[in-house]
């Protein structure tokens, strides 16, 4: 008998644990306005909600409260903490009560940009050159919400260059907007962006050499979630984990996007045409 039992038992229990993750689960993914961001929160509500039946909540919130949201479990999770700069001052309160997981893209850049054919190539050549980028009358550096960390390190640029810019925050499809304006007239204009970004397959851009090494170096982009979450959802955690992207697969997905014009829609086209890709991240979770 027990030969027999044995292996029912082991089955019950591998049926139990492959399909586990199977049950309406709900999940609240803190999202932040950023393209990489858009693109992979939807990418994995689709897989999740499709395949798993998870019902997802993607909530768009800015830096800070998306932080003390995971500390206070208002979300469980979000897919993107660049450490160990760009994000630390926004951890740095909530390191003892956030779970930093698994790292899924590597390589990252931060900084200030500007079209290739602008001849300048480094940040403190923005000083004798200020007059040249100006927007709406004035020198200026466009950027995204003053929220974010990029926009914080902008400011401690201007002020360590002795710049005579100011920012200009906007959200970033203002942002890219203007840029498309000046890049179609091959006029001078400096933006702040970031390595991943779908920019640089649409563009020939560069990154204005940073010699005080105000932006810090390339960087790793981890997910993270709220406490307990781990041990909570065991199966997202190891299928989370072993997500990996690199410059072909998330510039690839951000591409679809962008000409879809809808996160949505590009997203469900890339997920179509990488379903071995995806299949990979899930089978860690069996």
């Amino acid at each position: 008998m027990k030969k027999v039992l044995y292996p029912l038992a082991a089955m019950a229990l591998f049926s139990a644990a492959t399909t586990a993750h199977a049950e309406d689960e709900s999940l609240v993914i803190g999202t932040n306005n950023w393209a990489e961001n858009i693109a992979v929160a939807n990418m994995w509500k689709l897989i999740l909600e499709n395949r798993y039946d998870y019902d997802v909540e993607l909530s768009d919130v800015s830096k800070n409260v998306l932080y003390s949201g995971l500390a206070n479990s208002d979300f469980d999770i979000s897919l993107e903490i660049w450490l160990p700069n760009t994000d630390a001052r926004y951890l740095e309160p909530y390191k003892d009560q956030l779970e930093i997981n698994g790292a899924w893209y590597e390589g990252t850049g931060l900084g200030l940009v500007v079209p290739s054919y602008a001849d300048i190539d480094t940040i403190p050549e923005l000083k004798a050159q200020a007059e040249d980028y100006g927007y709406q009358g004035s020198p200026s550096i466009l950027g995204i919400d003053s929220g974010s960390a990029i926009a914080g390190l902008t400011d401690e640029a201007i002020d360590e260059y002795e710049l005579p810019l100011k920012q200009v925050n906007s959200s970033g499809p203002a942002m890219m907007a203007a840029l498309d304006a000046a890049y179609q007239q091959e006029e001078p204009i400096v933006v702040t962006l970031w390595s991943p970004h779908w920019a640089f397959a649409e563009y020939d851009l560069k990154y204005l050499e940073d010699p005080k090494n105000v932006y810090g170096d390339n960087e790793t982009i981890y997910w993270f979630s709220r406490p307990g979450f781990t041990e909570d959802d065991p199966w997202l955690t190891e299928v989370l984990n072993a997500w990996h992207m690199d410059d072909d697969s998330l510039g690839g997905l951000m591409a679809e996007i962008e000409q879809a014009g809808d996160p949505v829609e590009g997203a469900e086209t890339w997920i179509e045409d990488n379903q071995d890709l995806i299949d990979e991240w899930l089978a860690a979770g069996e």
